[in-house]
C-alpha cells in the first residue's frame, strides 16, 4: 500500500458538524473522485455521506447500502450543482476482495460520478490512481476504543446509541488528484485550532 501525500486529523463534537464538514467537502468533489470511508458501525460513515450528498447536490434520502451493496444518488438539475456528478454509495463490508468489487461494475460510473465506498480499504485501491481515505473514530469516555476487524485493520467497538459523541476524522490523500489537501480541510483545521 502506498503512502499518502498528506494526512489531516480533525475532531467534530456532533453529528451536525460531521454533516457540515462533509457538505463543504462535497462542494469541491469532482466526477471521478474516489472516497474510502473507514470506521466501525456507528462511527458516522452514513452521516458523512449524507453531508457529501448535500454538498454535491444529489437527491436526498441517502441511507447505507448495506443490503443492496450499491446505491446511486443522481445529481439534481435544480440543486446547488446542476450538471454535477452523481453520487455512487457502496458498502463493501460483506465483500472480501477487489475481485468482488469488480463484479459490481463500479468502473462504469467512476468517470462520471463521485464514488464513496464504506469498508473499502484493501478492496478498491485498484479502481483509481487517486483516492481520499477518511477514517472515522468515535470516542467513548474521551478515548477511541480500537479492536481488530476480522477482515483486517483496526476498527472501533462501542455502543452506537449516541450520535453526538466526539469523533476524530483522519483524512489521507493518495495520488495526483489529492496531491494537496482540499482547502475545506485546511480551513477546518485552522478554525479548530483557534
Amino acid at each position: 500500500m502506498s503512502e499518502p501525500q498528506w494526512e489531516r486529523t480533525l475532531t467534530v463534537t456532533t453529528a451536525e458538524q460531521t454533516h457540515a464538514l462533509a457538505a463543504a467537502l462535497g462542494e469541491v468533489l469532482e466526477a471521478g473522485d474516489l472516497l474510502v470511508l473507514i470506521g466501525e458501525l456507528g462511527a458516522g460513515k452514513t452521516t458523512f455521506t449524507q453531508g457529501l450528498g448535500e454538498g454535491l447536490g444529489v437527491r436526498a434520502g441517502i441511507i447505507s447500502p448495506t443490503f443492496v451493496l450499491v446505491r446511486i444518488h443522481p445529481n439534481l438539475a435544480d440543486g446547488p450543482r446542476p450538471g454535477g456528478p452523481d453520487l455512487v454509495h457502496v458498502d463493501a463490508y460483506r465483500l472480501e476482495s477487489s475481485a468482488e468489487i469488480d463484479d459490481i461494475d463500479l468502473e462504469n460510473t467512476m468517470d462520471t460520478a463521485v464514488t464513496v465506498v464504506e469498508w473499502g480499504r484493501d478492496r478498491v485501491e485498484h479502481l483509481s490512481d487517486s483516492r481520499l481515505e477518511i477514517d472515522l473514530h468515535r470516542s467513548v469516555g474521551g478515548e477511541s476504543q480500537a479492536t481488530t476487524n476480522p477482515q483486517g485493520g483496526d476498527v472501533l467497538d462501542f455502543d452506537t446509541d449516541d450520535d453526538d459523541e466526539p469523533r476524530t476524522l483522519v483524512f489521507r490523500g493518495y495520488g495526483p488528484r489529492w496531491a494537496e489537501a482540499p482547502r475545506v480541510l485546511e480551513t477546518a483545521s485552522q478554525e479548530r485550532s483557534n
